[in-house]
């Protein structure tokens, strides 16, 4: 890859832009469209619960295969090989998790946050109270990785490499993601993530063929081409995290909240309200496991084909490091045209992924804490929820920007390990444990949440992300005393103890007759659309 192939990325800065309008235009129109049927609370969170699952299960990949997904792991593939390709794996095996143990349950108690599932049959001031803090814990983190990186990745595609620019161009994302949000509801960001992720998984078959193409649609010989270019490690396991023992620790902690993390993750736990059916739940997340899993295969083709066409070191000499890996190979493959339109997928990722997370932690807010915490769901009227919802989704949507600005240039990367670890920390230990074990109680709920909210800050605050390295977030200070980036393997087995500790220590009853009637509900769904009819 020649040093003019890599500045040509930045040269077609208008066109990049131009085809990102385009986008921009189309969803604005669709997002305009759903909004007129955006009335009650229902619609605004839960999309009136009209998607298909095969419809919600496009949204759902559109959702989930962020930035990261796209332009991270085709990086890490092309300059690390096997390591690399582990990411994709864990975050596909997260699915199954996801399927399995809460997919069907959740979309059965017929409510519009987690927080409603975690205090069915519980106290339920106090603990909506802490699931909704970890629901904006989580999105918080997730949303200011995001909208950092849109940042940098705006010095790649864009060419616009002062911080003035990229200031410019987060807060541009923010006021979008708060249109999205702020207009069209759960309904509007839903079609947002279908269009998305049809563009996504569509630009990325078509480098996938094109690049097998170039290789006689012979993966060895790709594969074979790469180790010539980038060295044999690219074929074998530990190029990333063999070297050491605290290394292959660390990728098993990164595993466990990735694969465990998913399940947890509020802004993915969200979609399952907006299928009419337990069944279409199910559909949902089966479309979503095809679809990820498709993209993941094509993300192995890019990854070597990046390392092959363009070459490890080119890759990571070019603004952005590894995330250039994608675009780098659009450019050598079908020059300005095909770059262009990777940007605007790259863009629009982005946009969908914040935007989903917007409504995540407003809705949180206004349904759990305002609604049903401090007005003891009793509001002065029918609107006032969605109303307090979008004011939410304004507030939250200027932080982020603020928060992006100020991480731009930072380490991000801590962000979305803290995102998935407090998710599978704080969350998933609390979820199951109230949906399978019938003596759980308020208690327990408590103990699990905050304390796998707090273990897992605390652990992530004094580890290498955050200090002692020239990679940290603060390079010139050194307060990591905790050997491990991700402290998953130590936070989940603590979540769940302190659930368990704090429901047999506790004196308080369960609840016996309220778990007996969530246990129906989340196995039929019976009664869960009564329930929740406005």
């Amino acid at each position: 890859m020649s040093p003019v192939a890599q500045s040509s990325v930045a040269d077609n800065r208008w066109l990049n832009i131009g085809i990102f309008a385009l986008f921009v235009a189309v969803t604005m129109v669709i997002v305009f469209r759903a909004s007129r049927n955006t009335k009650t609370a229902t619609d605004y969170y839960a999309a009136g619960r009209s998607f298909s699952g095969p419809q919600n299960g496009i949204a759902i990949s559109g959702d989930y295969l962020s930035a990261a997904s796209f332009l991270g792991i085709a990086g890490a593939i092309a300059v690390y090989g096997y390591d690399g390709f582990l990411y994709s794996i864990g975050f596909l095996v997260a699915w199954l998790v996801a399927l399995l143990l809460v997919a069907e349950l959740l979309r059965n108690t017929g409510r519009y946050t987690m927080a409603d599932v975690l205090s069915f049959r519980m106290r339920e001031r106090p603990v909506r109270t802490a699931a909704s803090l970890s629901t904006l814990a989580v999105s918080f983190f997730y949303l200011l990785a995001q909208m950092a990186g849109a940042g940098g990745l705006i010095a790649l595609l864009l060419g616009i490499h002062s911080s003035s620019g990229q200031s410019l161009v987060i807060a541009v994302v923010g006021a979008l993601m708060i249109l999205y949000v702020l207009v069209g509801g759960m309904k509007g960001t839903t079609w947002v993530q279908i269009i998305k992720a049809a563009l996504l998984i569509a630009g990325a078959f078509v480098m996938t063929v094109w690049v097998l193409g170039a290789y006689g649609f012979n993966l060895s010989g790709l594969l074979g081409h790469a180790a010539e270019i980038g060295g044999e490690h690219l074929l074998n396991p530990g190029a990333q995290y063999g070297a050491t023992e605290t290394s292959k620790l660390d990728f098993l902690s990164l595993g466990l909240a990735l694969v465990l993390g998913t399940a947890g993750l509020p802004h993915v736990l969200m979609r399952f309200y907006t299928v009419p059916t337990a069944q279409e739940a199910r559909r949902s997340v089966v479309w979503a496991i095809w679809l990820i899993g498709l993209f993941y295969l094509f993300t192995l083709v890019l990854g070597y084909g990046a390392g092959a066409m363009v070459g490890p070191d080119a890759i990571k000499e070019a603004p952005g490091g590894v995330n250039s890996a994608a675009p780098l190979l659009a450019m050598e493959l079908g020059g300005p045209l095909l770059l262009g339109f990777i940007s605007a997928v790259a863009f629009a990722t982005i946009l969908a992924v914040v935007a989903g997370l917007t409504i995540t932690a407003s809705a949180s807010f206004a349904h759990d804490i305002y609604i049903n915490v401090l007005k003891k769901g009793n509001p002065d009227d029918r609107q006032q929820e969605v109303r307090v919802a979008r004011i939410t989704a304004v507030v939250i949507g200027v932080v982020s920007i603020l928060g992006g600005i100020a991480a731009n240039g930072q380490n991000v990367a801590f962000l979305v390990a803290l995102a998935f670890a407090v998710a599978a920390s704080a969350n998933l230990p609390t979820l199951l444990y109230s949906l399978f074990w019938k003596r759980f109680n308020t208690t327990g709920a408590l103990w699990s949440i905050y304390g796998g909210l707090i273990v897992t800050v605390g652990l992530i605050v004094f580890s290498p992300a955050v200090s002692g390295n020239e990679e940290a977030m603060f390079p010139s200070l050194d307060f990591a005393f905790f050997p491990l980036k991700n402290p998953g393997i130590v936070s989940i087995p603590v979540s769940f103890l302190l659930g368990y500790l704090g429901t047999v220590l506790s004196k308080e009853p369960h609840n016996a007759e309220k778990y007996a009637e969530m246990e129906v509900r989340s196995l039929t769904g019976a009664g869960a659309e009564k329930a929740t009819a406005h």
